[in-house]
């Protein structure tokens, strides 16, 4: 199957999964979001040799469909296969931690798999550091920025042009 088909089939059942939701602070559908951490995966991907993007865009787009959806372990399994389930997982915070471990629990999950899985974390992140919903008060939008930059420096060596990417947009952050 071509990296077109990949794409087209991971959107779909994305865009269907997330159809009722909306990127936060906004009114946008959230498929901008998975469309835009797409995006930087496959600019990414030109700028990095070895890399699988045709896995990468799938785990890009699904990034989210077990954390904010209804969709199970299983069907990401059956129909994208055992390596991006894997990889969804990984990017999956457990809602059964404590909220402020959630995030370094996903990371030393993404960790242990490849590299792409790691771009794909890079990527979320960047997209995320668009400007905060109005309802952020200041310490909540620091401590995101903060945040941030720890993703980065756990990260950053699964992807020197992410890296380097969400270094710029977390200074550029409020």
């Amino acid at each position: 199957m071509s990296i077109q088909s990949k794409y087209q089939e991971a959107a779909l059942f994305a865009a269907e999964k997330h159809q009722i939701q909306n990127v936060p602070g906004t009114k946008a559908n959230y498929f901008l979001h998975l469309s835009n951490v797409a995006m930087e995966i496959l600019i990414a991907s030109s700028h990095t040799p070895n890399f699988d993007v045709e896995f990468a865009i799938q785990v890009a787009l699904l990034h989210d469909t077990l954390e904010d959806t209804h969709t199970s372990f299983a069907e990401i399994t059956e129909i994208f296969g055992p390596y991006v389930a894997q990889a969804v997982l990984a990017l999956t915070k457990d809602d059964q931690l404590p909220q402020e471990e959630q995030i370094f629990d996903s990371i030393e999950r993404i960790k242990k798999l490849q590299p792409e899985v790691w771009a794909v974390k890079l990527a979320d992140r960047i997209s995320n550091l668009q400007p905060p919903p109005e309802h952020w008060n200041g310490d909540r939008v620091m401590k995101y920025k903060e945040q941030s930059e720890k993703i980065h420096l756990l990260l950053k060596d699964g992807n020197e042009y992410l890296a380097k990417r969400l270094d710029e947009v977390i200074k550029k952050y409020p």
